[in-house]
């Protein structure tokens, strides 16, 4: 089989989702970086793979795909007997989806605006909206009152290992947790705990490490 190139860049969020479950599965890749700050992400050669102009994009032979969560899955699925499942017992995989759904749709719009006035803002030179801030960290703490209920009960958010439904929320926790909004995650036993578990992984550390960080 061919080889995989992830066209991206090590800060992207989404890109890291990828990575992650790359290193998770213990699977060689190539890191195309592009260059986002130049624009390198709609030209047309990038087009071609991911019409929306939007990391990363999976290249593997003449397969190409885009979508983070769509290439993890292809890769839990493509790759199922290599390095960490990364999906539940047969009898569990009702709520492996319905936590992957959660994800992507209510705790990931939230952090990642979040992560937007909070880190990324000030790293272009630009200015915090406080009121934004405050509207979504009110948004993020009722998310994280469910996550703490669900986490109550289930070692993991879609059974009691560790599947695709942890992984992606990673980049943009790993974000949060160097902010003041930390608190949110730490007043919560469950979650917290939760937290540290999937942070501590050694494929998580790998993709830091592509950052440069330790």
């Amino acid at each position: 089989m061919a080889g995989i190139k992830i066209h991206g860049s090590v800060i992207s969020t989404a890109a890291q989702r990828v990575f992650a479950c790359l290193y998770e599965k213990d699977i060689n890749f190539e890191l195309v970086p592009v260059d986002m700050s130049a624009g390198e992400h709609k030209s047309e050669s990038f087009l071609a793979m991911n019409p929306f102009g939007q990391v990363p994009a999976f290249e593997q032979g003449d397969l190409y795909l885009f979508e983070s969560r769509a290439i993890t899955q292809y890769i839990a699925e493509q790759y199922a007997d290599k390095g960490t499942a990364l999906t539940c017992p047969s009898k569990t995989v009702p709520m492996l989806l319905v936590w992957k759904e959660v994800e992507a749709h209510q705790f990931d719009p939230v952090a990642s605006k979040l992560n937007w006035e909070i880190v990324f803002k000030p790293m272009f030179g630009m200015t915090t909206d406080p009121a934004a801030v405050e509207e979504l960290e009110a948004k993020l703490s009722k998310v994280l009152d469910v996550y703490e209920a669900r986490l109550s009960k289930s070692k993991f958010l879609g059974c009691d290992c560790f599947t695709l439904a942890d992984m992606h929320h990673l980049p943009n926790i790993n974000l949060l947790m160097g902010t003041q909004l930390k608190k949110l995650f730490d007043c919560r036993p469950h979650v917290s705990a939760w937290v540290a578990n999937i942070t501590a992984r050694p494929a998580w550390a790998k993709v830091l490490a592509l950052q440069g960080k330790k």
